[in-house]
């Protein structure tokens, strides 16, 4: 007998004792030829669990201008952790029979186009865990935008959560601490390819050596 409500309850305690701070369902059947996996593979996937990991206001503080080397390996050690506790909800999935997808943190599948096999960002945000603010980025009202995200795909029966209605309302932080001016007014005049011209900046001068910047996560604080 199928518990949509039961397992995701399950999940969502699993996933809490193992650090995860945001956790929403999202049914993906819609979308999934977004997604680059095969037919074959997504053919029943209909569901997806996203997780988010906070990240440290410490490191995040320590940023000014442009990234800093603790931030990148922070950002690393991010990625990293939420691969390894996708790998173990993958894992608590199939104990319970039914088929489960991790889909890496942060992989490229086509650098020249800067896609992924998903969009975290959007699977986060029909899954009720932000909205897309000013910054492009996806924002919790409690914590902002200082967290990273990960996606199970699955086939487990779950209940899916609800689009949040909020937004950036009157916060302009990050308009302000852009260092090139890409974020706008409106989310949607977001200048991706200022915010990525900046990004190889950072990158070139070897102060990171990934496409990171963090200034905006860091003006991202969500409520006081």
């Amino acid at each position: 007998m199928e518990k949509p409500e039961e397992y995701k309850k399950e999940l969502k305690k699993f996933t809490e004792d193992l650090g995860i701070a945001l956790f929403g369902v999202a049914c993906v059947k819609p979308i999934k030829k977004e997604f680059l996996f095969s037919d074959e593979t997504l053919k029943d996937l209909d569901y997806t669990v996203s997780l988010g990991l906070r990240l440290s206001d410490g490191v995040l503080e320590d940023i000014t201008s442009f990234p800093t080397k603790i931030y990148f390996h922070h950002y690393r050690q991010a990625n990293a952790i939420l691969d390894q506790i996708a790998f173990k909800v993958s894992n608590f999935i199939q104990s319970k029979g039914y088929k489960a997808l991790p889909v890496p943190a942060s992989q490229i599948v086509d650098w020249e186009k800067q896609t992924s096999h998903l969009s975290h960002k959007k699977i986060g945000e029909l899954a009720g865990i932000g909205f897309i603010g000013r910054n492009n980025l996806l924002v919790n009202p409690e914590i902002g935008s200082r967290f990273r995200l990960v996606t199970i795909l699955t086939n487990m029966p779950l209940e899916p959560d609800k689009k949040l209605k909020e937004n950036c309302g009157e916060c302009r932080a990050c308009i302000n601490v852009c260092p090139i001016g890409a974020i706008k007014e409106r989310k949607e005049d977001f200048d991706h390819i200022k915010c990525f011209e900046k990004l190889k900046e950072f990158r070139n001068k070897r102060l990171v050596d990934q496409f990171i910047c963090g200034v905006c996560v860091k003006a991202c604080k969500g409520k006081p």
